[in-house]
């Protein structure tokens, strides 16, 4: 049994501004509107970030930390596609400013176990981010979020 953990990391240029990225991530609303239906999110300390990726990966996080509009930091509770662990799983996202009214996106997410029950997981929920963040980029460039429902 192995005893690592894996992480990844992923950044994305948004040609807008933060505050327009910000929203995109804290209001539900907008949240499924580039993830996936029934996305929800409690934009506050403690809060909660919830997201089913598909049938076998689910992401039910609590908001350990909120600095508007610079980082939202996710400690990953335990869903039904997970295998058992201790590992404290994070996903960090920073927001920050960058030429214009690019706003670049990083993800860092960390502490899921290298076992083998783990890989299918891992590879999934890592996949769904590249997919969602891309979805995200083309959501807010198109203008998409300011479209009236």
């Amino acid at each position: 049994m192995s005893s690592g953990y894996r992480s990844f990391a992923y950044r994305t240029d948004i040609g807008v501004p933060v505050e327009r990225v910000w929203r995109a991530f804290t209001d539900s609303r907008l949240l499924e509107r580039w993830t996936v239906a029934g996305a929800s999110v409690t934009p506050r300390e403690k809060g909660r970030v919830h997201i089913r990726f598909h049938t076998e990966v689910e992401l039910d996080a609590h908001i350990d930390v909120l600095v508007t509009p610079r980082r939202m930091r996710l400690i990953l509770l335990p869903t039904r596609g997970m295998p058992g662990t201790d590992a404290v799983i994070i996903e960090d996202f920073l927001f920050e400013r960058g030429p214009g009214t690019v706003t670049v996106v990083r993800l860092l997410s960390s502490g899921v176990p290298s076992a083998p029950a783990w890989v299918t997981y891992y590879l999934h929920k890592r996949r769904f981010w590249e997919l969602a963040l891309t979805r995200l980029k083309v959501f807010l460039e198109k203008g998409l979020d300011l479209e009236r429902d």
